[in-house]
């Protein structure tokens, strides 16, 4: 069963969150994931140098009303006073904690010296959380066990964080290079949460209330992260927390209707129409039922068909 955390003075109803994911994690997600027992929900990786250049697009992942709260955000990139000054820009003012993400192992990031290509340069991505700090900002860091197979970073890196003024680790059990595949290193956790005194997160391979009891069990972590395992089954959280699972069609129907409203038809069309496909995962005939999916033309279709599938 998930526990009450407090990250520094921030006192969160359960030590489950839902972990950050690019193209995913917006506001009607977050929230429903919210009501199904998510204790802390982030934002999608949001670019310092777009906060920089007024990009429009950039500002559109910030959405979050004063209901979200605590408010937290996810902030990537390689320069520490851009790093800073988004962290102090107008538009991270509501956001109660900034997460940065020195994590991500996509190629186009890699190569442009952010995410994960942060942990080959421990000087640079110190510089960047002491400077992010400095912003008055809670700064937590996500990242990985390492870049290759044999990497042992995490305690290291998670120290590293904890000197530089970080409040919280989330550390994905796995190295750069295996993307989402393999084990978890359940012991490279183990040994970071030994090694510091902030909270640490624990991510990677949770599907299910058992997944999380083991992470629990082997890492000793004060918390977890659900990533992938939430677009597939959002009730995974509340499987977690005890609760009673409800069906995925009025949560469908729900996020929709928020997505349609706030972000608009085309969008919500494209966007709903990947989600209900995740959803019909272990269903049969998964492969037509998608294909159907992707012909539909507008929101009112897709509802029509969701409530046909679900």
């Amino acid at each position: 069963m998930p526990n009450e955390i407090t990250v520094a003075g921030i006192r969160l109803p359960a030590n489950v969150f839902l972990a950050p994911m690019a193209g995913y994690t917006n506001y009607p997600f977050r929230k429903m994931c919210r009501e199904l027992g998510a204790g802390l929900t982030f934002t999608e990786m949001v670019s310092a140098k777009g906060l920089l250049y007024g990009s429009e697009e950039t500002k559109k992942l910030l959405f979050s009303p004063p209901e979200e709260s605590p408010r937290a955000v996810q902030l990537f990139g390689s320069d520490p006073e851009v790093m800073r000054s988004a962290c102090e820009s107008e538009e991270l003012a509501p956001f109660d904690l900034v997460d940065l993400n020195m994590g991500c192992p996509m190629p186009k990031i890699v190569r442009n010296g952010e995410g994960s290509a942060l942990m080959e340069n421990f000087p640079l991505a110190e510089k960047i959380i002491s400077a992010c700090a400095k912003s008055g900002k809670r700064i937590s860091v996500k990242f990985r066990t390492g870049i290759r197979e044999g990497d042992r970073m995490a305690a290291e890196f998670a120290r590293l964080c904890e000197g530089a003024g970080a409040c919280m680790v989330t550390i994905h059990g796995r190295v750069r290079e295996k993307i989402y595949a393999g084990p978890v290193d359940f012991a490279q956790i183990a040994e970071a949460k030994a090694a510091v005194k902030i909270p640490v997160i624990a991510n990677g391979g949770i599907w299910c209330d058992k997944d999380a009891n083991k992470m629990f069990q082997r890492t000793n972590a004060d918390g977890i992260a659900i990533g992938r395992a939430a677009l597939y089954r959002p009730q995974v959280f509340a499987e977690i927390a005890g609760y009673e699972e409800p069906p995925i069609l009025p949560l469908f129907e729900e996020q929709l209707f928020s997505t349609k409203e706030l972000y608009g038809e085309r969008f919500a069309c494209v966007f709903m129409r990947k989600m209900a496909a995740f959803y019909l995962k272990g269903r049969r005939g998964v492969a037509e039922k998608r294909r159907a999916l992707f012909a539909v033309p507008n929101t009112d279709e897709l509802l029509i068909l969701a409530r046909e599938l679900f």
